[in-house]
């Protein structure tokens, strides 16, 4: 797994570990190449594009892959790469953008498709490589004109029944079918017709689509080693991706597959105790899987020069507090100290319905408490404290807009990331910062945490404000919380609170009203959402197809329990286009 100090170029890079390299062009699953890159074995790292080749070579990478991007080659400002990064005499990978890039690199045209190809798309992995390529994968390398009986199928051959794609040594596309569904998102294509020819004599066409004649190229010519795919091999809706992925690593890279979880922790202990050197670290602690999966860590690392801070801010859910403290102070002998500050919290929200500005005033004020405690610490413990630890994971970061090559599309804020003030007085200290939920999962498994802990629904950072819409008010959050209650407690007693029956259940506190009728009366009353997902690493996520019975019994719960409450809806959109979060 990758580190946080990992995406900066002025970060000591493990050259005896085999790693990937993937440069970061903006798009939003830039860290899931990477992610996919580690579940295949391989440690990789997130860096920007603008690294010098000096420093590229200083990681002494197995492989680069480029990664998809938001923007046109062709626009003002459009991230690039250096194009010595090709002669490195280390394998390429171009996903959509990177391909792009590398096309005009080479000199071949960016054109405008006229199509846009968004969505799922079938490709055709070429039988015979297309234009001027050789079948390189059967003996002597010879051309299929050259073949005996060269009207057959490659196909037909004796002893061969697989497409040119399925023969051994066939690159990214072995073992894959002919036609392969996989993810499009691009406007533009590199085309082949007005290449170079010296360049179209190195390109071999891999597959197409009917509208993408270049859907998947490779180019190999005086060690250049380069696989361009114009579509999304990392994403859950290709549903062969991960072969791709892992064909270009073994495949192509030779890669051993030799990295751990494990690894991962010893690296991050030793980054937070190089970081800290003697210093005191101070950890923010809500007591869901991420903050806990960092104080763990922290404690681990540094034992009592850490000090976890949970904030009551009145928008927790039902009895969050008292689970807490129990847990940290009796089970882990963590220094923890509570602050109740629902007070402030609910004051700074009062009157506030924008969700960008709840986000940042609650990141505001939480660094306030925290400034306010850390005083407080100093004084009991006689020791300055000049970090402050969160449990920001990648989707965070890259939701606010804040990727490693900064051209990522900001969808929201997250309190920890774009809500933070810029003259912040301490000092980040972010472990999970390139990790995806299921990851810091597994780090917290390899902590040793319990598996109740471990596996709990994620939990927003600014808690159930961004989950009343509208006006925040404790007389909406008493509500909220007793229908958060309610529907969790029909998920687990129906066996649905695990992957991959959900991975995040709540409720959502809607700002209008409707009319209904209990007993004999008129009633006018709020309405309830409710969301349950399910996904891999919320980047991506799907409705979960909750029971019939399990939904009756949730709402007619709902509507005859909490006062206030008279219908109950189901949320069935996906991300994308829509968030987990309704805020």
């Amino acid at each position: 797994m990758n580190t946080a100090p990992t995406v900066h170029p002025a970060a000591a890079p493990l050259t005896a570990r085999e790693t990937v390299l993937v440069l970061d062009f903006g798009g939003q699953t830039a860290q899931l190449i990477a992610r996919r890159v580690r579940e295949a074995g391989v440690f990789s790292l997130l860096v920007r594009p603008d690294l010098s080749l000096e420093e590229i070579k200083a990681f002494n990478p197995a492989g680069i892959i480029l990664s998809g991007g938001p923007m046109s080659v062709y626009e003002k400002g459009a991230p690039v790469c250096d194009k010595g990064v090709l002669a490195l005499g280390v394998p390429v990978l171009g996903v959509c953008y990177g391909m792009q890039l590398v096309g005009q690199m080479l000199g071949m045209k960016v054109i405008n498709a006229g199509h846009r190809e968004f969505g799922r798309a079938e490709i055709e992995i070429c039988k015979n490589g297309g234009k001027g390529r050789q079948v390189g994968n059967l003996p002597h390398a010879k051309q299929v004109g050259d073949l005996p009986h060269s009207g057959q199928q490659v196909g037909d051959l004796p002893h061969s029944g697989q497409q040119v794609g399925n023969l051994p040594h066939a690159g990214i596309f072995k073992s894959l079918p002919a036609k392969t569904t996989v993810w499009m998102s691009h406007g533009d294509q590199v085309a082949l017709e007005g290449a170079p020819a010296a360049v179209a004599a190195g390109v071999k066409v891999l597959a197409s689509t009917s509208t993408c004649p270049l859907a998947a190229m490779s180019y190999e010519a005086e060690g250049v080693r380069f696989f361009g795919v114009q579509f999304h091999p990392e994403v859950t809706h290709t549903p062969q991706g991960a072969e791709i992925i892992e064909n270009f690593l073994y495949e192509v890279c030779h890669c051993k597959g030799e990295w751990r979880m494990a690894d991962y922790l010893e690296e991050a202990t030793a980054t937070v105790r190089a970081k800290v050197g003697d210093g005191r670290v101070i950890c923010g602690l809500s007591g869901g899987v991420d903050s806990s999966v960092v104080a763990a860590l922290l404690h681990r690392a540094i034992g009592d020069r850490l000090t976890c801070v949970f904030v009551d801010n009145g928008l927790l859910r039902k009895n969050e507090r008292q689970s807490v403290e129990t847990m940290f102070r009796d089970h882990f002998h963590i220094d923890l100290r509570v602050v109740d500050a629902s007070a402030e919290f609910l004051g700074d929200l009062a009157g506030i319905t924008e969700p960008q500005e709840k986000r940042r005033l609650i990141g505001h004020r939480f660094i306030d408490v925290f400034s306010e405690e850390a005083a407080k610490v100093v004084k009991d413990k006689g020791q300055a404290v000049k970090f402050l630890a969160q449990g920001t994971l990648y989707p965070d970061v890259i939701e606010s807009g804040h990727s490693t090559g900064g051209t990522a599309a900001g969808i929201k804020l997250h309190h920890n990331v774009g809500g933070l003030p810029p003259d912040l007085e301490f000092k980040l200290i972010e472990p999970l910062r390139e990790l995806f939920k299921d990851e810091a999962r597994r780090l917290g498994e390899v902590l040793g945490l319990p598996e109740k802990l471990v596996w709990r629904h994620p939990f927003p950072g600014p808690g159930l404000a961004v989950r009343c819409l509208g006006e925040v008010t404790k007389e909406k959050l008493d509500v909220l919380r007793e229908c958060d209650t309610i529907l969790l407690e029909e998920i687990v007693s129906a066996d649905l609170y695990k992957s991959p029956h959900t991975s995040q259940v709540f409720a959502v506190l809607l700002p209008v009203k409707s009319v209904g009728v209990m007993g004999d009366g008129r009633t006018y009353d709020s309405c309830v959402a409710i969301r349950a997902v399910t996904s891999e690493d919320f980047m991506t996520a799907d409705w979960a197809r909750l029971p019939y019975d399990v939904l009756a019994r949730i709402s007619n719960r709902i509507i005859n329990e909490v006062r206030g409450v008279n219908r109950v809806v189901y949320d069935i959109s996906s991300k994308p286009p829509a968030t987990i979060e309704w805020e």
